[in-house]
């Protein structure tokens, strides 16, 4: 992978991390057409670079963060990572064996694609404006709703979060709101154990080249992202998730076409 190619994954990060669309699934698509080889250190740049991502969360709400007199806040997370903390720890790496398949991935972005489009005629009598309406049960079915992201890969994170805090009657705002602040121990619990496992595997991943290339990475991705969050909640507060469905429906079916006729696309 070139200093170029890194940079692009980590501006794709950066864009997709916190948008209802599957950044992974993005990543893995841009990296296809650049042809970068697969190996143990692009799977481990493509994982860790969602730690700039958390850096631009805390650094945009970090209010919330140092609150710490509002505990409440904390046991929230807490609960809400908890259903994915237990499966992924048990499953995740059998669940990425067997569906992380690129076709059904791209199925899985086509049928999230269409559950967008409905989802603000769906959950349209929202009423919970405020983090501190949040009940510990109402953030845990958040977390559980997360669940989705990591049974079917492609399905997006974000996408699932927010889905589960409409369901929970948290407005559009709040409910993407809530899925930033559980991306912080979500990612960052996902961060630590891939960099640990593949320090474990091959230490010699982490050389200094390498490195650099994901403080470089990270450091993209938190800039991008910063921007991306604050373009994101000021458009889904007007206009919603439809464009979201139609672009994920697009690039599903523009995935399963190059994978049918595309020689030699492989993501």
């Amino acid at each position: 992978m070139s200093l170029i190619q890194a940079i692009i994954l980590a501006i794709v990060e950066g864009i997709t991390e916190f948008l209802p669309v599957s950044s992974t699934g993005h990543m893995a698509l841009v990296a296809s057409f650049m042809n970068i080889e697969k190996n143990s250190f692009t799977k481990l740049f493509i994982e860790n670079i969602q730690f700039g991502a958390i850096i631009s969360v805390l650094l945009i709400y970090w209010r919330k963060f140092i609150d710490f007199k509002s505990y409440r806040f904390y046991v929230k997370l807490l609960i809400a990572v908890i259903p994915s903390v237990i499966v992924g720890l048990l499953i995740k790496k059998y669940i990425d064996e067997v569906l992380g398949e690129p076709v059904f991935i791209a199925i899985v972005m086509f049928l999230g694609g269409i559950l967008l489009i409905f989802a603000d005629q769906w959950f349209k009598d929202s009423t919970l404006e405020k983090e501190e309406q949040i009940t510990y049960k109402k953030a845990l079915i958040i977390g559980c709703f997360q669940l989705l992201a990591i049974v079917f890969p492609g399905f997006s994170r974000s996408a699932a979060t927010i889905i589960g805090g409409m369901q929970q009657k948290l407005t559009r705002k709040l409910a993407a709101e809530f899925s930033f602040f559980l991306a912080v121990p979500t990612l960052a619990g996902a961060f630590a154990k891939s960099l640990w496992d593949a320090y474990k595997k091959t230490p010699e991943i982490l050389d200094h080249h390498n490195v650099m290339m994901l403080i470089t990475g990270n450091a993209i991705a938190f800039i991008i992202a910063i921007i991306a969050i604050k373009a994101f909640i000021a458009y889904l507060t007007k206009h919603g998730f439809r464009v979201f469905g139609y672009y994920r429906i697009i690039v599903g079916l523009a995935i399963i076409l190059l994978l049918i006729f595309g020689k030699g696309f492989t993501i």
